[in-house]
């Protein structure tokens, strides 16, 4: 299949090609027609399958066919997204894709002065992608009325929950028209998100593709049981091979990154930090250092990372077993994209053994371990899944029950 099959009108096609995209996805190649057919739709993908793409295309041509019921640029289209750099990346793709359609695309996010977007606002925007924070705010200033929009789109909600926004998005949903279309996406289907997809949306149809625990074929992992002090040597040990451009390297916690990014720009590896501590304007110079590979190693936390959406990634690096197995999968999915192969390598200690087997029991297989380097330790000999955690920690499988953290 090809987009020219999907009935899209000349100048998204003409965008398209000028993008070089040919081929849609799975999930564009499913939600596209739906979209078209005005229908609200629940889609179950997680980042990396192209669902940006997905919900933007569609909504672009529909915006063309409908014109506006009322005179003046206004508010048509709502894309509520949970971080600033997946928002960034987002109001890129409807500017990509609509180039030729003549649409105005605002994107707006807190932690930056409100001045140029109080602007751009008030000069008429018609496609808005912002984070729940600063579109409240400005909704409470009456800089913004959601009394127009027919698309809203809501972009990765699981994380929305986990971030804490649900009750800043029921508080915009409170605002939208009754009459609109709706979009839901999000990579899992908790209890809680199911009942907000249940609140929000009219007869959706389902898509969903790649499912959590999948890992892509095209992915390559290694696992290598080193003891924890020993995880910054190993880092740097492995960093040693120019093979690996640029490599996405995950800690769990904020402060955990900045170590690690120290350490490395200690060791004359060009490293940056990336999480929810850092001011906006680090976090996109950190991201475009990283792009242009004038950063070698980019340090992230889950949710920091969530919004990184990097075509030709060779090397993400697990510093830190998530305590989340989902997330596993979540992080080693931005590499082996679009057909390239990657390399998930991850590191593993005693106290990360719980989580591995979690891991590996989501991902139905063993990740391969790599014995041969020079900080290997006698866990290399354990088989993960034999390993029981102490019934005395009170918690499943040995893990803290989990707790959103911003990252």
């Amino acid at each position: 299949m090809s987009f020219n099959d999907l009935q899209l009108i000349e100048p998204v096609l003409k965008a398209l090609q000028q993008e070089g995209y040919t081929t849609p996805t799975p999930i564009q190649q499913q939600a596209i027609p739906i979209v078209l057919q005005r229908r609200d739709l629940l889609g179950c993908a997680q980042t990396g399958t192209g669902k940006t793409a997905a919900f933007a295309i569609p909504l672009l041509q529909l915006m063309q066919e409908q014109p506006s019921a009322r005179p003046g640029r206004r508010i048509r289209t709502l894309i509520l997204t949970p971080t600033r750099e997946l928002a960034i990346q987002i109001e890129e793709s409807f500017k990509a894709y609509g180039r030729f359609l003549g649409n105005k695309t605002l994107v707006i996010f807190g932690g930056v002065s409100q001045y140029n977007q109080v602007n751009a606002l008030r000069a008429g925007v018609d496609i808005l992608v912002a984070t729940p924070g600063r579109l409240l705010d400005l909704m409470q200033q009456r800089v913004i009325s959601l009394e127009d929009i027919q698309f809203f789109v809501l972009d990765e909600a699981d994380r929305m929950l986990d971030m804490g926004f649900v009750h800043d998005v029921k508080k915009v949903i409170a605002k939208l028209p009754a009459k609109r279309q709706t979009l839901f996406f999000s990579a899992t289907m908790p209890p809680a998100i199911q009942q907000l997809a249940n609140m929000l949306l009219t007869n959706p149809a389902k898509v969903e593709v790649t499912p959590v625990s999948s890992t892509a074929d095209t992915i390559q992992q290694a696992m290598y049981y080193v003891e924890k002090q020993n995880k910054p040597s190993l880092l740097t040990h492995l960093l040693e091979d120019s093979a690996i451009v640029t490599s996405l390297v995950f800690t769990r916690t904020k402060h955990g990154a900045d170590k690690v990014a120290k350490y490395l720009t200690r060791a004359g590896i060009r490293a940056e930090a990336i999480h929810g501590n850092k001011s906006q304007n680090a976090r996109q110079a950190a991201l475009a250092n990283f792009k242009t590979t004038r950063t070698r190693v980019l340090v992230a936390t889950d949710i920091a990372a969530r919004g990184i959406d990097i075509d030709e990634l060779s090397h993400v690096i697990n510093f830190e077993l998530p305590n989340v197995p989902e997330s596993y999968v979540h992080r080693i999915g931005r590499t082996g994209r679009a057909g390239l192969s990657g390399k998930a390598i991850a590191f593993c200690e005693r106290e990360e053994l719980p989580f591995l087997k979690d891991i590996q029991k989501l991902i139905g297989k063993q990740v391969p371990i790599v014995k041969d380097h020079p900080y290997a330790t006698e866990l290399a000999n354990v088989r993960a899944e034999a390993i029981k955690p102490a019934a005395k920690t009170g918690h499943l499988n040995g893990r803290r029950p989990f707790t959103a953290k911003r990252g």
